[in-house]
């Protein structure tokens, strides 16, 4: 990413509209995330329509045209939120001061427990916490229900995560 920082409001053109590929976002879909019941790579499907990127066809997400200038030079295809510290570090850089506390306030998340502390753990939190921003930003409540994927066990190595999904970094 460099030395350029991704500033409140960058939220990625958060004022473009969510793709129509977005999968909607519910109280219950969020806490699934939270309990690791999801691929690593679903919670970036969440995330990389809303930021502007779309499948280009050879299964690649890449940055479209609503996707905000930093977004599209410093990660050009889809950012591994959690696999890779760099787009998690401009994810969490991304989010407003005032919707830093959203996790908390909103879904009542007091945060992980000392022996629960993993980079794939709290990058989940970080990802849940940009999505509750992304609808504060655009007045959009959560509902409480929603459509949900076929929800995972939690994995048996919460280090390792999920089979498929990419290794920490």
């Amino acid at each position: 990413m460099g030395s350029r920082s991704m500033e409140p409001g960058l939220m990625a053109c958060a004022e473009a509209a969510a793709s129509p590929a977005a999968h909607p976002l519910s109280r219950a879909l969020l806490e699934a995330v939270l309990a690791d019941r999801t691929s690593d790579r679903f919670v970036c499907e969440l995330i990389w329509p809303r930021l502007g990127y779309a499948p280009d066809g050879s299964g690649t997400w890449s940055a479209g045209p609503a996707a905000g200038e930093v977004w599209r030079e410093s990660f050009p295809i889809e950012p591994q939120f959690i696999a890779e510290r760099p787009p998690a570090v401009a994810l969490t850089r991304s989010i407003a001061k005032q919707h830093k506390q959203l996790l908390k306030e909103q879904l009542g998340f007091a945060g992980y427990r000392i022996g629960e502390l993993y980079p794939r753990r709290t990058r989940r939190a970080t990802a849940v916490n940009w999505l509750l921003a992304h609808l504060a930003e655009r007045g959009e409540p959560l509902p409480e229900t929603g459509p949900l994927p076929e929800l995972l066990p939690a994995p048996a190595d919460p280090v390792a995560g999920h089979p498929g999904d990419l290794p920490v970094r």
